[in-house]
């Protein structure tokens, strides 16, 4: 595995595993929300961040995390690994006001500068659905994704422990 995509809800756990396997692996990082975001949560233009998603494509080797649906299918063909966090909505709901409490008022570490931990009713309803409309999509893409892409589902914190020990 050198170009590894984690995916899955908000609160899984995606940019704690991806740094875990950065560094198990030796694999640099890449947080789409970092890529994504400016200072202020403002949105970086689409021909931007297409523009910084290309140039990370063109490394060897990556631990790339994150949703974005439209760059999904074109990060996808990139990867030779996805590891798909399929947890329930409470254990992402419960990431979710963790992460919050941990980092309110300051920038997460997978984020750039400026853009302070929040919560806002749009975001719970997205997670809470999550299963129920993103998923479904999700998985589509995931049934076409390339036959030399390995996917790795867990459905667990316990089991996404496990599988960094075994690595």
């Amino acid at each position: 595995m050198k170009r590894i995509l984690v995916v899955g809800c908000c609160g899984a756990g995606k940019s704690v595993l991806s740094r875990e396997l950065g560094k198990k692996l030796g694999l640099p990082v890449v947080h789409l929300d970092r890529l994504f975001w400016l200072p202020g949560w403002v949105e970086r233009s689409r021909e931007a961040f297409d523009a910084l998603l290309e140039e990370e494509f063109r490394r060897d080797r990556w631990v790339m995390d994150g949703n974005f649906s439209r760059t999904f299918a074109r990060r996808l063909e990139s990867a030779d690994a996805v590891i798909f966090l399929r947890y329930s909505r409470f254990c992402c709901l419960s990431g979710v006001f963790r992460r919050w409490i941990r980092y309110f008022g300051r920038s997460r570490p997978d984020l750039g500068e400026g853009c302070p931990e929040k919560i806002d009713l749009r975001f719970l309803r997205f997670v809470w659905n999550y299963n129920r409309v993103t998923l479904p999509k999700m998985e589509a893409q995931l049934a076409g994704r390339p036959g030399s892409c390995r996917l790795i589902e867990l459905r667990s914190r316990r089991e996404a422990r496990q599988f960094l020990e075994k690595l």
